[in-house]
């Protein structure tokens, strides 16, 4: 259990001798119960546990976090690695179905918010040059994150000639990394529950002398131990689907960040590629030859 995990247990357990008979019923229930309790909004876990609403924002002010939902996220964070999918849908089964479009929607916002607060500008000025500094450049993303290796190397292969990307296939993930070395770039993206063999392509990577990336979710990620850079978005999940919002936002970024500095090179890579195109109808309309958004 990492520093924050037992810091919330450490929390509960220290005041327990403090709290009144009504926090002490949710505190019992948190502990016992903490995986329920992370996807249970105020007044349901007063329900369940037969206390107020009122009581459950006050227990959460007695320990010292600015309201229920910061206790919340804090649960959320505690378990959202150790949930399997049957979990995650149970967790949420409280939601009701009017409100899963708004519910989704608005945490996929919220995803992004915080990305964009906390996200390091000068480790993603730095790994944007060490973009255009590779002599090879490697894109691994398994399971779920493999969409979002396949888009990001999609657009990286108009603007270098020298991109692989890494994913689940005939070969095994290091033998796709078998010629890695000083010099190279691999990029890991990996989120909760994080794939096993994006840790071990990063540690190979990195003991191959490659400058590696993680775009992962948290400094508590696997990925950062094995990491020269971090770059983090937040993925917290409403239901068994992982939000790949906010990191699909950040590999944009990086993107676009990066054909700034090879606007030259892009410009005539699409000229060439407008008129393949065009010859060959790849888009529907008259308007064809303009559409650079692929299938």
């Amino acid at each position: 259990m990492d520093n924050d995990n037992r810091d919330l247990i450490y929390r509960i357990e220290s005041s327990f001798n403090r709290m009144s008979k009504g926090q002490k019923l949710i505190a019992e229930y948190i502990l016992n119960n903490y995986d329920k309790a992370a996807f249970m909004t105020a007044s349901r876990l007063g329900e369940v546990v037969g206390v107020s609403e009122s009581t459950v924002v006050r227990f959460a002010n007695a320990l010292n976090y600015d309201g229920y939902p910061k206790l919340q996220k804090a649960l959320q964070e505690m378990i959202r690695n150790k949930l399997t999918t049957v979990q995650r849908i149970e967790m949420t089964s409280e939601l009701e179905q009017s409100m899963v479009l708004k519910s989704v929607l608005k945490a996929d916002m919220q995803n992004i918010r915080q990305t964009i607060e906390e996200i390091n500008n000068d480790s993603f000025n730095d790994v944007v040059d060490k973009f255009l500094q590779a002599q090879h450049i490697y894109i691994l993303g398994l399971r779920s994150a493999s969409p979002l290796a396949q888009f990001m190397g999609y657009y990286l292969n108009f603007m270098f000639d020298n991109v692989k990307i890494v994913t689940s296939g005939v070969n095994d993930i290091l033998e796709q990394l078998f010629h890695i070395g000083k010099g190279d770039l691999l990029v890991a993206i990996s989120f909760p529950r994080y794939a096993s063999r994006a840790v071990e392509a990063m540690k190979f990577s990195k003991e191959q002398g490659a400058h590696t990336v993680a775009i992962t979710d948290s400094m508590l990620s696997p990925l950062t131990a094995y990491a020269d850079h971090s770059l983090l978005a937040r993925s917290d999940m409403v239901s068994f689907v992982d939000s790949l919002v906010a990191p699909l936002s950040l590999i944009n970024a990086l993107i676009v960040a990066i054909g700034q500095s090879r606007k030259d090179q892009i410009s005539k890579s699409f000229q060439k590629l407008e008129n393949i195109w065009e010859e060959y109808q790849v888009y529907v309309g008259k308007n064809k030859a303009k559409h650079s958004d692929k299938d």
